[in-house]
């Protein structure tokens, strides 16, 4: 919306401008962040659950957002995180950045865990499963990697993008092989087992799902 309605929003004089996921303007070069940052506020406040991946220019793009006078460049900025006379790859000088990060970023940021929220939570425990392919799973994923073998044996860099295209697809068979047209039976379609017998993270589920239910677990699914 800050976007699309960027002249009628920028004539008014904001009094707070408090922005979520504030990850999103972590490039300094995006539109988005371009935008927001011409608009006229006399305060500003971000909110992000996403940490930044042990970037400092993106680090400084939040903070300069905040308080473009105090923090003007991003050369000078990184200047203050140079370990004299060690290695930065060393881990003993990257916990002395950290600490300097950490440091800095007190006066200007509140920092809450989840058990400052809601201290009753289970800890965490994660478990992996590695499951394989149905017949049909493995018969279409043999015929894509057989149909793009170049691209797979990798003949040139040209290769590149129709290699990510059979990566996609493979994780499509991986998935349900019903996502490719003209796999399922029919028409006309129907309901039934086949559907679960078709993908073996389907028949897993099948399973799983159940027994979770009787525990009185919570599920949420991402694919």
């Amino acid at each position: 919306m800050c976007i699309s309605e960027k002249h009628e929003i920028s004539r008014i004089q904001f009094e707070y401008l408090i922005l979520d996921e504030a990850q999103r303007i972590k490039n300094i070069d995006s539109v988005l962040s371009k935008d927001l940052r011409s608009l006229r506020t006399r305060n500003r406040i971000l909110l992000t659950g996403t940490p930044l991946q042990n970037n400092l220019k993106e680090l400084w793009s939040l903070l300069n957002f905040l308080m473009p006078k105090l923090f003007e460049s991003a050369d000078e900025f990184n200047d203050l995180f140079v370990v004299s006379g060690e290695e930065e790859d060393d881990p003993e000088s990257q916990q002395k950045i950290i600490k300097q990060i950490h440091r800095l970023l007190k006066p200007f940021m509140l920092r809450r865990l989840k058990l400052d929220v809601e201290g009753n939570l289970p800890t965490k425990k994660e478990i992996y499963m590695f499951i394989g392919l149905t017949q049909l799973q493995k018969r279409l994923y043999k015929t894509i990697i057989t149909g793009n073998i170049d691209s797979v044996q990798g003949m040139g860099s040209k290769d590149r993008i129709q290699l990510l295209n059979v990566l996609m697809q493979l994780k499509k068979v991986c998935n349900h092989p019903y996502l490719f047209d003209k796999v399922e039976p029919g028409p006309p379609y129907t309901d039934g087992d086949h559907i679960i017998d078709a993908s073996m993270k389907f028949k897993v589920l099948d399973h799983l799902i159940p027994k979770l239910l009787g525990e009185n677990c919570k599920i949420l699914i991402f694919s």
